[in-house]
Formats: C-alpha cells, sequence, structure tokens
C-alpha cells in the first residue's frame, strides 16, 4: 500500500489552495487542523500558465508556482512528521526544476524528503509538428498514473505539470485502493470528488449563492474528501473552522467551469447525470453512484499565446446628459488619434442614478480598451491622447485611470492531440524514470440523451421577484466560454425552473447573450440545468474582453433578474 492511511477503507484527502494565491497559511492549517492522509494543491489554471510562461521568458530555471516553496520551506517538517503525502501541479511549466528546489529546501532543513515528479505534458517544442501552431506555452492535460507511480515509490511530495485538476486527488486514491484502469466508477467518483475540493474553499461556503443562510463564513476551512474503496466520497472539513459543508455549497462546486452532461479526463468520463448528494451529518456531504466511462482518445492541451499589447483609459462622467458626453469622448478620442490601434472597444457603465445623494451615485463609466500587435500604438499615443481631452470635452471631465505604457496580453485557445503523441514520465525519487501508457480502451464523446423532464407545474399566480429568490448559481470560464450553473432546492421549484429557464429565457434575461450560441444540459439528479455560452469572453481571460473576464458574477447576474414565479414556490 502506497499511501499510508490511518484507515484502509477511507483516504482522507485535502486540499490546500485553489489557485496561485490563494491562501499561503492553508498547508500549515490544514496539517495542524486535523487527521489528513494526503495533501493536495491546485495552483494552475489557464491564466497561471501565461504567467508562468512569461517567468520562464525572464528566467528558464523558473516556471513553477514560488509560493508553494515558501509553505513547504514552513510546513515540510509537519507533513513528514505526521504522515502526509503531497501531491501538487505547482510544477507548472518545470515540475522538474521545482523538485530540484524542494531537494535543496529539504537539505537545508536537515530533513529526508522523497520527492518525485511527473512531466511530459509540455509540448511547446513540438507544437508546431503536432498541429498547434506557436504558442508561448503547450501543455496537455495528463491524468493521474504517473502520480500513481511516484506514490507506489515511496514519494513524500509529488509534483505535476499541467495534469487535470481532480488528478491529484483520483491518483492517490488509485494508489491506496490499487484501482486498475478500468475501473472507470470508482475512478469518476474521485474524480468528482477531486472536482470538489480544487477549488479550495468554494466548497465550504465561499462564493455562496445563498452566503447570508451561512452560522460562519469569515474565514472558511479548506475542504477534505474522505474517499472509500467504492470510489464514493464523503466531503467535509476539519472541526472548528469556518464555513460550513451542505448538499448546496457542494452543488455550487460541482457546477463550477462543467460543460456537457460527460465530463471527460484522460483517465476516465464522469458522467455528472449520475451523480447523488445526500447529507451525512453535520458539515458532512455523501457523494455516491457516479458513473464512469472510458476516457476519448485525445488529450486536451491548454495553449496560450502573447496575443499584442492592450491599454485602457476610464472617463468618468457625472450628472445630466450621460449618453451625450459619452458620445461626444468617444467622438473626440477617435478622431484625435493620430494612428488607430487595432482594436478599440468602448463600454458604458450606467451606474448613475438620477437626483443622487452624492456625487459617486451620480456618475457612471466609460472605458475604451484598445489592443494592437505594436506597443507604441496603444502606449502614450493612446492614453496621453486621452488625458488631453480633459479640459476639452464634456463637463466634468475626469479619469479612474492615469496615462501610461501598454502592456502585454495573452490570449487563450484549446488544441487536443492523440494520446499517443503525449509522453507521460514519472520520474521517481530515485531519478529513475518510467514511462506511463495511454488509455487502451477509449470512448468518443457524444452528446447525452435530453432526459425526460417532470410534469410541469399546474399554472397559478405568480409574482415577479428574481430568480435568485429560489436559485441558486455558480459561474465560470473556460477559455472564451462562460458556464451558469442553475440548480433549486425542492422537487416543485424543480418542475417550474426545468420548463422555464431555457436557452431562449436565458438570452432574454442577459442580454449579452443574445447573439452568441448558448446549449443547455439538465442535470435531473441534482435539479440543475447548466448553460454554456460559447464566445462571451472573447479569447480567455488573459484578453479581458468584458467587464468580468471570468464571467465570475454571471451567475449572479442571472439570479438578479426578474421574472414570473409561482406565489407557491417563493419564500
Amino acid at each position: 500500500m502506497s499511501v499510508l492511511a490511518a484507515n484502509p477503507d477511507v483516504l482522507r484527502i485535502g486540499n490546500c489552495s485553489g489557485f496561485y494565491g490563494d491562501r499561503l497559511s492553508a498547508m500549515r492549517e490544514m496539517l495542524e487542523g486535523g487527521q489528513l492522509d494526503v495533501l493536495t494543491g491546485d495552483y494552475l489554471a489557464e491564466l497561471t500558465m501565461l504567467i508562468l510562461g512569461r517567468d520562464r521568458m525572464k528566467d528558464p530555471s523558473l516556471g513553477y508556482a514560488k509560493t508553494f516553496v515558501k509553505q513547504i520551506e514552513d510546513c515540510l517538517g509537519l507533513a513528514l512528521e505526521r504522515n502526509v503525502q503531497i501531491v501538487t501541479n505547482a510544477g507548472g511549466l518545470n515540475p522538474a526544476g521545482l523538485a530540484e528546489r524542494l531537494r535543496k529546501v529539504a537539505a537545508d532543513l536537515g530533513l529526508d524528503a522523497k520527492i518525485a515528479h511527473v512531466e511530459g505534458d509540455d509540448l511547446v517544442a513540438r507544437a508546431s509538428e503536432l498541429g498547434l501552431g506557436a504558442p508561448l506555452t503547450a501543455n496537455a492535460y495528463l491524468g493521474a498514473w504517473g502520480i500513481v507511480e511516484c506514490l507506489n515509490a515511496g514519494a513524500d511530495i509529488v509534483v505535476t505539470g499541467r495534469v487535470t485538476d481532480a488528478s491529484v486527488v483520483v491518483a492517490p486514491a488509485a494508489a491506496h485502493f490499487g484501482w486498475g484502469r478500468t475501473d472507470y466508477d470508482a475512478l469518476a467518483g474521485a474524480v468528482v470528488a477531486g472536482h470538489v475540493i480544487e477549488c479550495s474553499t468554494q466548497a465550504t461556503g465561499g462564493n455562496y449563492a445563498f452566503f447570508t443562510e451561512l452560522p460562519d463564513l469569515g474565514r472558511p476551512g479548506f475542504p477534505i474528501a474522505e474517499i472509500r474503496r467504492d470510489g464514493s466520497s464523503v466531503i467535509t472539513k476539519h472541526a472548528g473552522t469556518g464555513g460550513t459543508v451542505t448538499v448546496d455549497t457542494v452543488e455550487a462546486q460541482l457546477m463550477y467551469e462543467i460543460q456537457g452532461t460527460r465530463y471527460a479526463g484522460p483517465d476516465v468520463t464522469s458522467r455528472l447525470d449520475s451523480i447523488a448528494l445526500s447529507a451525512d451529518g453535520p458539515d458532512r456531504v455523501l457523494i455516491s453512484g457516479v458513473v464512469g466511462e472510458a476516457p476519448p482518445d485525445r488529450l486536451k492541451v491548454s495553449l496560450n499565446t502573447l496575443g499584442g499589447f492592450r491599454n485602457e483609459m476610464e472617463f468618468i462622467l457625472t450628472g445630466l446628459d450621460i449618453e451625450a458626453k459619452a458620445a461626444l469622448a468617444q467622438r473626440q478620442l477617435e478622431s484625435w488619434l493620430a494612428v488607430k490601434p487595432a482594436e478599440l472597444d468602448w463600454t458604458l457603465a450606467r451606474l448613475d442614478r438620477p437626483d443622487a445623494d452624492t456625487e459617486e451615485q451620480a456618475s457612471a463609466l466609460l472605458r475604451c480598451v484598445v489592443r494592437d500587435p505594436d506597443p507604441n500604438k496603444v502606449g502614450r499615443a493612446f492614453s496621453s491622447v486621452a488625458v488631453e481631452l480633459a479640459l476639452a470635452s464634456y463637463p466634468g471631465c475626469s479619469f479612474t485611470t492615469m496615462p501610461g505604457n501598454g502592456s502585454p496580453y495573452g490570449v487563450y485557445s484549446p488544441g487536443y492531440v492523440d494520446a499517443t503523441e503525449v509522453p507521460h514520465v514519472a520520474v521517481l525519487p530515485d531519478g529513475s524514470r518510467v514511462d506511463v501508457a495511454p488509455a487502451t480502451e477509449t470512448l468518443s464523446l457524444a452528446e447525452v440523451a435530453e432526459p425526460e423532464l417532470p410534469e410541469p407545474l399546474s399554472a397559478g399566480e405568480t409574482r415577479r421577484a428574481p430568480l435568485g429568490a429560489i436559485a441558486l448559481a455558480r459561474s465560470g470560464d473556460k477559455g472564451g466560454n462562460a458556464n451558469i450553473g442553475v440548480w433549486v432546492r425542492t422537487d416543485e421549484q424543480w418542475r417550474w425552473l426545468a420548463h422555464t429557464l431555457t436557452v431562449e429565457r436565458v438570452k432574454e434575461l442577459l442580454p449579452e447573450t443574445a447573439s452568441l450560441t448558448v446549449t443547455r444540459h439538465v442535470l435531473p439528479n441534482l435539479r440543475a440545468v447548466n448553460f454554456i455560452i460559447e464566445g462571451l469572453l472573447g479569447q480567455g481571460v488573459a484578453y479581458q474582453a468584458r467587464f468580468d473576464p471570468q464571467a465570475k458574477g454571471l451567475g449572479e447576474w442571472l439570479r438578479s433578474r426578474h421574472l414570473d414565479i409561482p406565489l407557491e414556490l417563493l419564500p
């Protein structure tokens, strides 16, 4: 048995990071807060890969999450003392470099730590031959089996590059229970558990729609997945920590950044329509019934390129004639620019209100964003001209931004390659290398047949109210696309929601989506519908195409929109 668990039938896996920049003290909090067998950390997002790529351009020895090194400097002795193995994707673009850095940390601390890493995901040197263009970074999403090899070799710490977020949870469970590569239901159950805890405190009350119901959000504790031999799990947290774990906080994270009903990965495709959630005591939620299928034969590749340079200036418009003031500023600036940038986008945020009690409440914001491959066109040649309007434009002209140079921006896009084209190598603590073969049994992804909807709710008296009076939501980004998962708590509410919140209705409620392709997926077990909105975020978060570039608030916007809701469903 490669993972030294206190209970052979249950593996307690905690998480201490949901992104590069999460709570620095979380590793110590999790190690000191109670019993764990494994501690994981997720440091990589699409934007993070771009940040690490720029780090690597400046210094080839970098490319990993430097904050993880600080955490290990603080906590390595404690983790070894408590027999807690650490598995993380903090290696980013340079897992070998991070592993070497950690060996130095261990030596400096006088500790004997067995450190391993997984590599092979970095395809940037072969991007052109694989038909992926010429990106700054190109990283395939590897699965769990390289990590399994490292754990089986006795590693205390395993660092990886780009693996799927859930892989750092699936691998310890597979190693501990001895799962095989075709134990799809068990693997899928661990994938779902990994998806729930990967984003740290989002599973314990963070970003939760009905947050006013929570007893103590203050400083939420990080989540723990108690994974069982059959792949089912209980989501919980250390006793005495803030936040809470309920069916709804778990479902909120389940709905985050998902796409279709099939949740594909390199090791297994998990059927999200099979998930059952149930309370298992205070701060304990059971996840069961997850069905798995063979994975697809291609791996997703995260591609980041430098798209050019961007800059922005934001005007303050106060009082009367807001629309006319905005039109004047736009007309003047565009005519005053000696050379126009390739892209010049204007947005007017009508934050003002009539007869306002404060000047701020009487003001709107007009933002101009410019992009161009030439940094000179979006630098002072743009921002200084905007400032020249200060005494020559609409009454009360002022700015929230200062003139300055442009900054580089990135463009994210997904790519796909045959799994057989991607090396997957486990580098064990003794330096030996083990090649991990791709899945031999694969299944092409296909749409799931639309499930039968419940009987519609009988027509009755309604009241105009926000959707969020009865519905919860969680939204997020996947490249240029956004998702919104919406769910309700009772069967009667579900009978109404399933028939009311259609693609057409979402387009009405969210006019920004009206011209875009929107797809709905129905998840009756969760009383949920999930919407994929294609192209809403332009070319990804680094492109910053809209006010909320990661769609974090999109679900809350939808919940704030009013429609006719049956009186019997309202609180």
